[in-house]
């Protein structure tokens, strides 16, 4: 199987205009719009544990977790027409913290019905 690993262009593009309008609910406090960029089996896989598409919402349900972020280093490799694999590094500072912190993630955008959705994510914390 061959996949192609795309580090420029529109696809990549669309999709990490998707995955910015993930971290934008975080900075915003909004579930809604959170929940609407992610598919009913979403699986998160994060240093604290698993989550499902409820947990990842309602983290926000006391507002933003995130007051700044950058988003770097992007590629995606496409799995198939349906499915892209995005991996990126973050730079954030988490709401309530005073130094920023590093997360390398990867995650799967699955296309349904026209529509992209955020299906799995894993973060991987940045050593050094």
């Amino acid at each position: 199987m061959t996949t192609a690993i795309l580090t420029d262009g529109p696809q990549l593009a669309e999709i990490l205009a998707l995955e910015t309008k993930v971290w934008e609910a975080l900075a915003a406090g909004d579930p809604v719009a959170d929940g609407r960029l992610l598919t009913e089996d979403f699986l998160g896989v994060y240093p604290s544990g698993f989550s499902d598409k409820s947990g990842h919402c309602d983290q926000l349900k006391d507002g933003p977790v995130m007051r700044a972020y950058r988003l770097s280093n992007a590629q995606l490799r496409v799995i198939t027409a349906e499915a892209v694999l995005l991996s990126y590094r973050a730079s954030y500072l988490a709401a309530g913290a005073s130094e920023w912190s590093t997360m390398l993630i990867s995650s799967l955008w699955e296309q349904d019905a026209g529509s992209w959705r955020n299906s799995f994510s894993q973060d991987t914390p940045e050593n050094g």
